[in-house]
């Protein structure tokens, strides 16, 4: 099946070349690379380990500047193998080749982990004037968001030792979770994890409940060890807030994302206070699709009127093109460069990993988007949420190695923003009111799923944080019980939530690789809102502004960053900003 529908979508041959990083597992310059890559690691601890303290800024300077290359070309075959392995989970080579770069990683990062300690560690009084200095001005945010780990940070052996182990750690678990799912095949047909969630969004109904029947199955067939894997990895980060002395389940990711616990605290009781407009939109549309009760397999049904045909991958492209070169022309003309330069893997292939994501590689290289094509408005969508990250991070690659990377919550923003961009261009050309009325739905579920969807996994997140460090290992049934528990408190009587739904938890990924991440997306989305009414106001002074942020990549902090704009996100009133806006979205189609 497959096969089929890439070729009615023309997605055939659109696979990336990753050639632009190695020609393959035998490419000699891996090896080569990998031997420079520790011989680097050995002579830098050699020549600096014990010595960080007494440095001056030009020397400070030469060392991380030493260590961002390092850990630029590490960077660079670990982005490569992971790639590969992505769209062949089923490949045991690919596999192999996968954990044994992670293991090189290890080894090399147990060599360089003297940098981190000796830096964080050293007094403010010495550290002040150093990062005052001239010398070390495009590193200062680096070396600066680096010490705010001070208090969390063990001893030399201690992160030597955690180092050395984690190659068989959280990246190992998450391995197994993604060839569990790679090899999983639902209902009689046999078909893949994302044939099976596209069926979500048919209209006819039979065939929506059937594929959540096939998909509750295929999990449920896996469920011990899904369970099992949650359980451990909810265990290994219990162990590890324990030994940093994080405050709570989410400070770690908190401090990563270089957000107080306060701000994001605010975001969550925001979000959760105006559940009511989930409600009242899923009572809406049980109305106009006429049902007497919407249960969990209703939530994507099509509205009456919304163009279902399928849509192929030319015509994608030239959808998002338009909107992104009617923003702005840079924008637009980068992103063809991913089109052009064969940077983007778009089939459906048995054995690739499901979902979307976009990966930046390395400033020397370009950054590549994966995606699961099947032409649905829904994914024309997710072309411009990932092509709107890989923009942003192409453009933040000028930066360098380590102020190009974005914090989580800012990393939403360019890609929030050119769904909004591509739905903003699409609902122009709608005169027919029933199907812009069914068009705006469609992109408030989107806004939902976007928000107050990830704020109810938050809270599913947060449940079960808790409750296996107080309670210990959580069975399956009640993992369920917390998901089904959080998913409810959104729907209220809305949406009818079977039991077998209990079950969804366990195909998510980002509980498994980044644990607290979901929020981000809720953060993203209310930013960009935000940001949108300024570009509505003034449209010439906002997009070099926006472009600003874009190029300014991770080189301060969020904050700092949204200045220029006059966010103050520690303010209720800002995000509640935002969710109005998205109240003005739903009282149109109420």
């Amino acid at each position: 099946m497959s096969a089929t529908i890439n070729e009615q979508l023309g997605t055939t041959g659109i696979i990336w070349q990753l050639s632009d990083l190695y020609q393959g597992l035998a490419d000699p310059r891996i090896e080569t690379d990998l031997a420079c890559c520790e011989q680097e690691a050995c002579a830098l601890k050699e020549q600096y380990a014990g010595r960080v303290a007494g440095l001056e800024a030009s020397e400070l300077c030469a060392l991380v500047s030493h260590l961002e290359t390092l850990e630029t070309l590490m960077g660079r075959i670990a982005t490569f193998a992971f790639l590969n392995f992505t769209t062949q989970i089923q490949n045991a080579p690919a596999g192999a080749f996968l954990q044994k770069i992670k293991e090189a990683g290890s080894r090399i990062g147990r060599e360089t982990v003297f940098f981190e300690l000796e830096w964080s560690k050293l007094e403010d009084g010495a550290a002040t004037p150093l990062l005052a200095d001239e010398n070390l001005r495009h590193y200062r945010h680096h070396l600066a968001s680096m010490r705010r780990y001070a208090r969390h940070l063990l001893s030399m052996a201690e992160e030597t030792l955690l180092i050395e182990k984690a190659p068989v750690g959280r990246s190992s678990w998450s391995n197994l979770f993604e060839k569990v799912m790679g090899h999983l095949k639902f209902g009689e047909k046999q078909r893949t994890e994302e044939e099976v969630l596209t069926d979500l969004y048919s209209p006819e109904r039979a065939v929506r409940a059937q594929a959540a029947d096939e998909l509750t199955a295929g999990l449920a067939s896996q469920l011990h060890v899904l369970s099992h894997i949650f359980n451990t990895l909810l265990a290994e980060k219990m162990i590890d807030d324990r030994l940093r002395r994080y405050d709570s389940w989410v400070s770690s990711m908190n401090l990563y994302n270089e957000l107080e616990d306060h701000t994001v605290t605010v975001l969550v009781e925001a979000v959760s206070s105006r559940y009511d407009m989930v409600q009242r939109y899923y009572r809406l549309k049980k109305e106009i699709l006429g049902l007497a009760e919407l249960y969990d397999y209703d939530r994507y049904a099509p509205l009456p009127h919304l163009p279902t045909t399928q849509v192929d991958w030319q015509t994608s492209r030239e959808m998002v093109l338009t909107a992104f070169h009617e923003f702005a022309p840079e924008i637009g003309e980068i992103a063809a460069l991913f089109f052009e330069k064969r940077w983007i893997h778009a089939p459906i292939l048995e054995g690739k990993r499901g979902g979307a994501f976009a990966h930046p590689c390395v400033p020397e290289v370009h950054p590549y988007v994966l995606l699961n094509y099947t032409g649905s408005l829904r994914d024309i969508s997710t072309v411009a949420h990932e092509l709107g990250h890989g923009v942003h991070q192409y453009l933040a690659a000028e930066n360098g190695y380590y102020n190009s990377s974005t914090t989580l919550v800012l990393a939403e923003t360019a890609s929030v923003f050119a769904e909004l961009l591509l739905f903003k261009s699409q609902v122009k050309l709608l005169t027919n009111p029933e199907e812009r009325r069914a068009f705006i739905c469609q992109k408030l579920e989107s806004i939902f799923a976007t928000v107050f969807r990830q704020v109810a996994m938050n809270r599913f997140e947060h449940a079960v944080h808790n409750a296996r460090r107080e309670s210990g290992e959580l069975s399956p049934e009640q993992l369920a019980e917390y998901w089904l528990k959080t998913q409810r408190a959104m729907f209220a009587d809305s949406v009818t939530l079977r039991e077998d739904y209990g079950l969804w938890w366990s195909y998510i990924p980002h509980f498994l690789n980044t644990p607290g991440y979901v929020y981000s997306y809720a953060f993203g989305e209310l930013l960009v809102l935000a940001l949108y009414n300024l570009y509505q106001e003034d449209p010439a002074a906002f997009v070099p502004r926006y472009l600003d942020l874009l190029r300014a990549g991770g080189s301060n902090t969020p904050a700092e960053l949204l200045k220029p704009f006059g966010v103050d996100l520690d303010d209720p009133a800002f995000w509640l900003g935002g969710l109005n806006t998205i109240d003005g979205m739903l009282k149109m189609v109420e």
